[in-house]
């Protein structure tokens, strides 16, 4: 097992002494042992450093967290605890990536402007790596490469998908603000599964509204798409 000095325990969890000393005095923290006048951390304490991190990060306040942690055995990690890690950490996206040469994708998107490239990093789409890049949504890109060669222009595409983007963030914050209000009614923000039946409701609940959601975003867009192309044929067609 590792040992640390706290010095070195609060680098290691990114965090400053002063932090470490002052969740040691909330109980958030065990005591180090003593070897004559020098305190040793050891990897328990890094572990649970590191819960306490992720849960500040999350919102969560110290008091939450305090009011969770106490009784739990030194050590333990609380996310594992929760059950709750696979859930919460679990990727949305199932998009596939794939590497392809700088030369590939300009061939791919019939275009080598850098503008064009610099968007598509910024929506995450594809990110470069040297000379080449990764795909990282490589449906989505060779949709785009397709669209440029039936003689859609790059840029508008890429005007059209940020402008999706936007109004999904939008949908994406609705349901997510649901699943916070039912996760935490009767609770309120902050509350944290005490025992093993409130970490498997938590658990559950998740999982449904991540299928739920999913579904329901991908079929209403769908049903969407469906009625405004029958509107915008009949405008097209000049139809009362």
């Amino acid at each position: 097992m590792t040992e640390y000095r706290i010095d070195d325990l609060a680098r290691a969890a990114g965090t400053t002494t002063r932090n470490v000393r002052g969740y040691q005095d909330r109980g958030l923290l065990p005591r180090p042992t003593r070897r004559g006048r020098i305190a040793i951390y050891t990897d328990s304490h890094l572990a649970r450093l590191k819960v306490i991190n992720n849960l500040l990060l999350r919102g969560f306040t110290i008091r939450h967290i305090g009011d969770f942690l106490h009784g739990i055995s030194h050590g333990a990690d609380l996310a594992d605890v929760l059950g709750l890690r696979e859930v919460v950490t679990e990727p949305w996206s199932t998009a596939h990536t794939e590497n392809i040469s700088a030369e590939g994708l300009k061939a791919l998107l019939n275009s080598g402007n850098p503008s064009h490239h610099e968007k598509l990093i910024e929506f995450g789409l594809i990110e470069r790596n040297g000379d080449s890049y990764t795909l990282l949504d490589r449906e989505t890109v060779r949709a785009f490469g397709r669209l440029t060669k039936l003689g859609i222009s790059l840029s508008m595409i890429l005007d059209v998908h940020g402008r999706v983007e936007r109004d999904m963030a939008q949908v994406a914050s609705t349901m997510i603000s649901a699943g916070r209000t039912v996760m935490t009614e009767g609770h309120g923000d902050g509350w944290i599964p005490g025992n093993d039946s409130e970490s498997e409701w938590a658990a559950e609940l998740m999982r449904e509204m991540r299928k739920a959601g999913s579904i329901s975003a991908h079929n209403a867009l769908d049903r969407a798409l469906d009625r405004d192309l029958a509107h915008q044929l009949d405008d097209y067609l000049g139809r009362d």
